[in-house]
């Protein structure tokens, strides 16, 4: 019996792996539901998300790669690769249907605000990310596959600084930019910092989080500097807003 340790694999080289070794973008699969003496073959796309991320899981196992899961399933990331340090080399996987626009969710945005003041590591997740498709026949293949930071994904729009889901007055999650289109409205942000400055924007703006927003570019700028030794330049929305939300002439 094979007792070898499970060997640590970067988020890095485990895209690089799916890519370039198990030719990720070659393969095709299926999904089968068994219930009794009846299978079928589903050809729903909107499952397909999740159990991307249930089988890249399963991919870790059968590769003897170390890897826990986040029991909080609310908040990036899905997998620790360091099981000894959980500070370090996150990563999320999401998935969506390629024909469509992406259709995921980074994070709650209230949650998110709060959560990384205290676990200031979470904004280095790393965002590997399937880019799907289904035949009529239920076969699914990935057509593309990313590994992003999450500011590579994030834009701002029309009404607030970051773009989110905005339904009946009320903020829920925070929503990503077409990255792969060079036809946007909106330029992805930059840097962490611009990232950072467009949270506390909206922080701002909203009424439901105008108090968390006090303090709050110093809160988590000294939660970065006791994690890291660095230390953020946060800037002023007022300062970049020119740059990610461009007046249309």
């Amino acid at each position: 019996m094979d007792n070898q340790l499970p060997f640590r694999l970067t988020a890095e080289e485990v895209y690089d792996r799916l890519l370039n070794v198990d030719k990720i973008k070659t393969v095709e699969g299926q999904i089968r539901f068994y219930l009794g003496d009846v299978n079928i073959i589903v050809k729903q796309k909107d499952v397909v998300g999740n159990i991307i991320q249930e089988w890249l899981e399963g991919w870790l196992k059968k590769n003897n790669i170390a890897f826990d899961c986040n029991p909080n399933t609310q908040m990036p990331p899905d997998i620790f690769l360091n099981p000894d340090d959980h500070t370090t080399d996150l990563l999320e996987v999401k998935a969506f249907n390629r024909q469509a626009s992406p259709g995921f969710d980074i994070a709650d945005f209230k949650a998110y605000a709060r959560e990384i003041i205290t676990a200031p590591y979470m904004l280095h997740t790393k965002y590997l990310i399937f880019g799907y498709k289904m035949s009529n026949d239920g076969v699914v293949t990935i057509h593309d596959l990313w590994l992003k930071n999450v500011w590579e994904i994030c834009r701002a729009m029309e009404k607030w600084a970051l773009n989110v889901q905005y339904k009946n007055r009320v903020i829920h999650k925070i929503r990503p930019a077409t990255w792969y289109s060079n036809n946007r409205k909106y330029p992805l942000f930059q840097s962490l910092e611009h990232y950072l400055s467009a949270i506390e924007e909206t922080l701002f703006g909203y009424p439901d989080t105008h108090e968390l927003a006090a303090g709050w570019r110093k809160r988590v700028a000294e939660a970065y500097r006791n994690a890291y030794g660095i230390k953020l330049n946060i800037p002023r929305w007022e300062d970049i807003e020119e740059v990610y939300r461009p007046k249309i002439k």
